[in-house]
């Protein structure tokens, strides 16, 4: 079930990583989608899938162990469907809350667009010099913590059956929300979702959660995104949105 589990996610990564890469995203469109400035519930959903796709190939990568050690504490669960609604439950209750995300995103991106070029630049200035300093929060390490440590996480938040399968998901994906949002925060503002950006904070996201001294890694990054910041204050026409 662990070699399957894992199959299964990579195939879904490899998947949202080919859609993305078929469909760059740039600063006034998302998968293809022209954004306009009337919000329409067609338009949202749309985004929001767009953005859940988009997720699935940032995130998984660094949730596999997470996902995969899950898996195989269900081997002693007798019923092969039960251990598979278990499983099934845990990811895609991750990776609906992140999918769901999208939603605040898409009007804050609509907001922006009605934003001037000069005053986008010192919002953007203040994106990242924020960002950088949630990456050094109590916070951010407390949520990096239960992210980088799976087997905690699960001794911590047990429950059993499908449905301990949807609340350590969304237990899981909450924490993972709460490491990573200024990070995300900063793909849609400064980055403007291009390939370049989302590449970037993906590698970022995983050398944080899978690499020894992830908790410095974050902090070394706060400090780039901070500078980079400053450098956007001091110079506006600096060219860091695509």
């Amino acid at each position: 079930m662990k070699i399957a589990t894992y199959a299964g996610l990579l195939l879904v990564t490899v998947v949202a990583w080919v859609a993305l890469l078929r469909s760059p995203m740039g600063a006034d469109d998302m998968a293809g989608m022209q954004m306009v400035m009337t919000p329409t519930v067609v338009d949202a959903a749309a985004y929001v899938g767009a953005w859940g796709v988009m997720m699935a190939a940032m995130m998984l990568p660094s949730a596999l162990p997470m996902i995969g050690l899950y898996a195989a504490t269900q081997s002693s669960v007798a019923s092969r469907r039960a251990r598979a609604a278990a499983i099934v439950g845990f990811a895609a209750t991750y990776l609906t809350l992140w999918a769901a995300s999208g939603l605040p995103i898409y009007f804050a991106s609509l907001a922006l667009m009605a934003v001037r070029p000069t005053a986008l630049a010192y919002i953007t200035a203040g994106v990242l010099i924020g960002a950088g300093l949630f990456q050094a929060s109590p916070l951010k390490q407390v949520c990096l913590r239960h992210c980088r440590s799976p087997l905690g996480f699960l001794m911590g938040h047990w429950r059993g059956g499908w449905r301990g399968g949807l609340a350590m998901g969304w237990a899981h994906a909450c924490y993972c929300l709460g490491c990573c949002w200024a990070l995300m925060v900063v793909l849609v503002v400064a980055g403007a979702m291009g390939l370049p950006w989302v590449l970037l904070i993906a590698c970022v996201v995983a050398a944080e959660k899978l690499l020894p001294g992830g908790e410095w890694i974050a902090r070394a990054t706060g400090v780039a995104l901070v500078l980079l910041g400053v450098a956007v204050a001091l110079y506006p026409g600096l060219p860091i949105r695509r």
